[in-house]
């Protein structure tokens, strides 16, 4: 890891999750106001209430639109995919959403532990997802998995109903990310690899129909061994992990703006996307571009 993007001190979560949103609405051709959805994948809202994704509604002055904020860590973009697929399948309402991933993870780091400190940036990623009449669907497949057994390998121990903040546990950083490292890594390329091998049988597509293998982007040694167990060419596999660090639910929607605003991305191309993070929660998706 070379570089990392620390958000200033009066940078809010929001602020970057609407910056990302304009991008997306820009690229997508469309006006705030055709948003009638917007979900925001974060550990890191900008406060308990109001949601972020009300915070964002405000200041992108989007009309009534439904917002809510959910929680998946890392593998908040593949879960978010999910929810609002379901949504606007099963509501008629629901024509364009913004689906929203931002995390101001310097807020939660503890910069005296080195074990986790160099690991993380800030980013925000958006896509802004709409019904068409075209054949087909962007999402050909995808698994979401959790296992709260291992749930106490990587947490946040302050802050909620179980320890709220006092200054004795400000003091401990409490509110914190904690993580045992050498435990996350064996369970993630294990699960990853099994959720990548769901969704292409769910696909009924080989390795060799993907076009690029998008993991998530949380340790160089756990995306190589993702991508020599799956018999990914190197170049097909996207790796950034070196400008942004892990930056939680937004790595594989930075990786995903880069791939398709360079370029790379054609028509047609099938992206498989896997993820792991704290719950512990992990999934894969397969997407046609």
């Amino acid at each position: 890891m070379i570089e990392r993007r620390i958000a200033g001190d009066d940078e809010t979560t929001s602020d970057m999750a609407v910056e990302a949103a304009k991008k997306a609405l820009e690229m997508a051709n469309t006006a705030p106001e055709e948003i009638d959805l917007i979900v925001i994948g974060t550990i890191t809202p900008d406060m308990p209430l109001p949601t972020a994704a009300c915070i964002v509604q405000k200041k992108l002055n989007i009309g009534s639109a439904a917002c809510f904020d959910f929680q998946a860590a890392c593998t908040g973009f593949i879960y978010g995919l999910e929810i609002v697929n379901a949504l606007m399948k099963n509501n008629r309402s629901f024509k364009k959403a913004l689906l929203i991933g931002a995390e101001k993870l310097s807020s939660i780091v503890d910069w005296t532990d080195r074990n986790t400190c160099v690991l993380f940036g800030d980013a925000a990623g958006a896509v802004v997802l709409s019904k068409t009449n075209e054949s087909g669907d962007t999402i050909l497949s995808s698994a979401l998995h959790a296992d709260g057994q291992n749930s106490d390998i990587l947490t946040i121990p302050g802050g909620g109903a179980l320890h709220p903040i006092t200054m004795e546990n400000v003091n401990d950083h409490t509110h914190c990310i904690k993580m045992e490292g050498n435990k996350v890594f064996k369970l993630a390329v294990n699960a990853m690899v099994s959720s990548c091998n769901e969704v292409l049988n769910l696909a009924h597509l080989a390795y060799k129909d993907i076009n690029w293998l998008i993991p998530h982007q949380a340790n160089k040694r756990i995306i190589n061994a993702i991508g020599s167990r799956l018999d990914m060419p190197e170049e097909n596999v996207c790796v950034n992990i070196e400008k942004y660090g892990n930056t939680s639910v937004c790595s594989i929607m930075l990786a995903l703006d880069e791939l398709i605003r360079d370029g790379r991305a054609k028509k047609g191309d099938k992206i498989l996307i896997t993820a792991f993070g704290g719950g512990m929660t992990w999934g894969a998706a397969i997407l046609k571009w």
